[in-house]
């Protein structure tokens, strides 16, 4: 009996033992998943990318933003390192050129595991890819056609409210409202038109005398037009850059889109030749801070840039903005804004000494 008992002891003693074993092997922690690279744009081995395009990494899960940027994600030319900028949004980076790629060039992408997850797990390998740029030469985007809304530095259909002093170069257009609607000029009334102190140029209302009405009413077609095929571009180069904020960046010719309000907090430097073209599809607000510039560099033109707003756009005290503005819901200048451009809006245009100059 004292035997059985014993081997039953020993029995019982090996089931907790391996049992206890058991429960120690599946407590322990799982190791660490190591985040992949599941989706790069443009892909390994395309031929024929666009010379303006944002080069873009889909991670499988998020990323310590921290980690991403110009060391762990670059992009060489035969093994110099091309300037750019990296931001990183959900789980996606993206790098952007500082000028346009050349044609028909190889370029190679590359992901290092300084790459970390929001737990702090590297990529397992570096990932590098390759593509080539197109042929073409020039960049493609072709500028959106004013037609006669180009003949005028401000153009609006409700208002154009100032006051002064402001300094414009140009002439001014209203329609359908009447001369009534533009204040803070002191005009001095002409047939078929109006002059101002503040205005080098003449002033135009609807209810002026033909063919003045029928010129402002074609202009303002003509503008609603270059809105809609501003808004219209298909395939844009960039997508939500800076998630709205612009601020501190260098923008490159192409077409840009954003499905909220753009923000410039800080100066923003436009580089291109004065061949190259500039399309900004904004769905929300364009609001820029006070004290800051968008200066242009390369021989960019003001006449080639093209902000579409579908909100207000609203700049910001003493700032200075470039290009040509088309605005659904209104524009409007705070005290000191400088503007080289045309300011082209489906509603009104608000001034407060400015100085307005039209582009060359």
């Amino acid at each position: 009996m004292k035997i059985k008992n014993l081997l039953s002891a020993c029995a019982i003693a090996m089931v907790v033992l391996f049992t206890s074993c058991s429960n120690d092997d599946n407590t322990q922690s799982n190791p660490p998943v190591a985040p992949t690279v599941t989706l790069t744009s443009p892909l390994n081995s395309d031929t024929n990318v666009a010379r303006n395009k944002v080069i873009t990494v889909n991670f499988s899960t998020a990323m310590d933003a921290s980690s991403i940027n110009t060391t762990t994600f670059t992009l060489k030319q035969a093994g110099t390192t091309v300037l750019g900028t990296v931001s990183y949004a959900g789980t996606t980076a993206s790098f952007t050129p500082s000028t346009v790629l050349a044609a028909n060039t190889i370029y190679t992408a590359s992901i290092t595991t300084g790459a970390k997850n929001s737990a702090g797990t590297a990529i397992s390998s570096n990932k590098q890819w390759y593509f080539t740029t197109t042929t073409n030469t020039a960049v493609g985007l072709s500028a959106v056609g004013l037609g006669t809304a180009g003949n005028y530095v401000i153009l609006a259909k409700t208002a154009i409210n100032n006051v002064p002093t402001s300094a414009i170069t140009g002439d001014l257009g209203l329609s359908p409202a009447a001369t009534s609607f533009i204040t803070g000029f002191s005009l001095t009334d002409f047939t078929g038109y109006a002059t101002s102190a503040q205005v080098t140029g003449k002033v135009y209302a609807a209810d002026m005398v033909s063919p003045t009405s029928t010129n402002l009413t074609t202009a303002v077609q003509n503008m609603i037009t270059a809105y809609n095929d501003a808004a219209g571009r298909p395939s844009p180069d960039y997508v939500e850059l800076g998630t709205g904020n612009i601020g501190g960046r260098t923008l490159t010719p192409g077409l840009y889109k954003w499905t909220s309000t753009v923000t410039i907090p800080t100066d923003v430097t436009i580089s291109g030749t004065a061949d190259d073209v500039w399309i900004f599809q904004i769905s929300g607000d364009l609001t820029m801070s006070a004290a800051t510039n968008v200066t242009l560099q390369g021989g960019a033109k003001a006449s080639n840039i093209f902000w579409q707003v579908a909100g207000e756009a609203t700049f910001g005290t003493t700032s200075h903005f470039e290009g040509v503005i088309l605005s659904m819901t209104g524009i409007t200048f705070q005290t000191g804004a400088s503007f080289n451009g045309r300011a082209l809006a489906q509603t009104a245009v608000i001034l407060d000494g400015n100085t307005v100059v039209q582009p060359q």
